[in-house]
C-alpha cells in the first residue's frame, strides 16, 4: 500500500471520458492508441506505477480539451500484451487528486499533470463505512435501475459485500453520463456518494417513467 510520501507531485493524466475509478476498486482498461501504449510502458518503469484518471470538461460547443480539477489515480496491478500489440490493464485505485496545472505534452506524448494529494488524504486508510446505509431499500432500488437500463447482477455478492465496495462499485458500473460520474467521484464520504447514487438512478427512473407515459399518450 502506498503512503502519502510516496505519492508524487506530477503523473501521467488519462482523461478518458466515462471512465471512473475510486480508491481501492478495480478498473480494467483496453489500451491501443500509441500515445496510451507508451504511457503504460513508461509508467511500468516507475515505482509507484501510478496512472491518473481525469474526465474531460464537456462544453456547450463539445469540444476542448479542458479537464476537471479532481481525479483519481490508479496503481497498475495487473498487465497483459496482446497479439497484435494492445495492452490489457487493471488500475487498483489510490487516491483523488486536484489538478494543479495541466502539463500538456511532451517530451512524452501523453499528458501530465502537477498534482496535490492532501485534500483526499482519507483515501490513503482503509475502507470507508456507511452507517446510514439501508441495504434492503437501497438493493430495491438498485434492482428496479437494473431493470429499467437492462442489466444483470449477481445479486447474492452485491448482498454480502462490504459498504465501500459495494457502493463504489456501482458508481464506477452505472452507466451515467460523465458529468454524474463526476459527481460520485467529488463526493466527499461514502455516505454523500451512496446519497448521489441514490439520488441519480431515481432521476433515471423518473426520467424513464415520464417517457413511458409520453409513448401511451401518444
Amino acid at each position: 500500500m502506498l503512503s502519502a510520501s510516496d505519492l508524487p507531485d506530477t503523473i501521467p493524466l488519462f482523461p478518458l471520458p466515462g471512465a471512473l475509478v475510486l480508491p481501492r476498486a478495480r478498473l480494467p482498461l483496453h489500451i491501443f492508441e500509441p500515445r496510451y501504449l507508451a504511457m503504460v510502458e513508461d509508467c511500468l518503469a516507475t515505482r509507484t506505477r501510478l496512472i491518473g484518471m481525469i474526465q474531460p470538461r464537456v462544453t456547450p460547443a463539445g469540444g476542448g480539451d479542458r479537464l476537471h480539477s479532481i481525479g483519481c489515480a490508479g496503481r497498475l496491478t495487473s498487465f497483459s500484451e496482446t497479439e497484435d500489440g494492445r495492452y490489457m490493464i487493471t488500475l487498483i485505485g489510490v487516491s483523488r487528486f486536484r489538478l494543479i496545472e495541466d502539463l500538456g505534452t511532451g517530451p512524452a506524448p501523453y499528458r501530465r499533470g502537477r498534482v496535490q494529494w492532501d485534500t483526499f488524504a482519507r483515501d490513503l486508510g482503509r475502507a470507508e463505512q456507511d452507517p446510514r446505509l439501508d441495504r434492503v431499500g437501497f438493493l430495491d432500488l438498485l434492482a428496479r435501475y437494473f431493470e429499467a437500463v437492462n442489466l444483470s447482477a449477481e445479486w447474492p455478492s452485491l448482498k454480502d459485500a462490504e459498504d465501500e465496495m459495494l457502493i463504489n462499485a456501482l458508481s464506477m458500473l452505472c452507466p451515467f453520463p460523465p458529468e454524474e460520474r463526476q459527481a460520485l467521484l467529488e463526493a466527499p464520504s461514502l455516505e454523500t456518494r451512496r446519497e448521489t447514487l441514490v439520488t441519480l438512478m431515481e432521476f433515471a427512473l423518473r426520467g424513464r417513467g415520464r417517457g413511458e407515459e409520453k409513448d401511451v399518450l401518444q
